[in-house]
């Protein structure tokens, strides 16, 4: 399966690019990440829970980052085996450009599952993996940029 797609973020593009390096920022970033260890150099151990459908499953594996342009550009990949439940893995294309209010983070993805996952039925586990992408992609955002301000609705409650 394929995603793409790409946000602007309200931070200049050194920022961005530390934090798209930061192992902390990564942990907290991923769905269901419940540890990440290393660093962009020497590749990064995780370990992610997740549930897909009716299957639960914990997923182990290392990230690697390779065809690094720093300040501009790398491919970030993936592989976990999650026992019975099967493999995900999957790549991810990420580039930065300046962009009017900050830096535009554009995104391709390229996942593959086996497994019991896989015999879930390709819509469910596309509409699986575009959500955990969407969701990647917030929450670095969030990191990145900080709490929103309140509205002024919020700020008068």
């Amino acid at each position: 399966m394929e995603l793409n797609g790409s946000r602007v973020i309200a931070a200049d593009r050194a920022t961005v690019w530390a934090k798209l390096n930061e192992a902390e920022t990564l942990r907290a970033c991923i769905p269901g990440c419940e540890e990440l260890t290393g660093s962009p150099e020497e590749g990064f151990e995780a370990v992610v829970k997740q549930k897909v459908g009716p299957v639960k499953a914990t997923f182990k594996g290392g990230v690697t980052l390779s065809d690094v342009v720093p300040g501009e550009s790398y491919t970030i990949a993936g592989e976990g085996k999650g026992g019975v439940a099967g493999f995900a893995k999957g790549e991810a294309k990420v580039r930065l450009s300046d962009a009017e209010g900050g830096t535009e983070l554009s995104y391709d993805v390229e996942a593959k599952v086996g497994g019991k996952i896989a015999q879930l039925g390709s819509r469910l586990i596309d509409g699986f993996a575009r959500k955990m992408a969407d969701q990647f992609f917030e929450r670095f955002q969030e990191q990145v940029e900080g709490p929103a301000a309140p509205t002024g609705d919020e700020a008068g409650a």
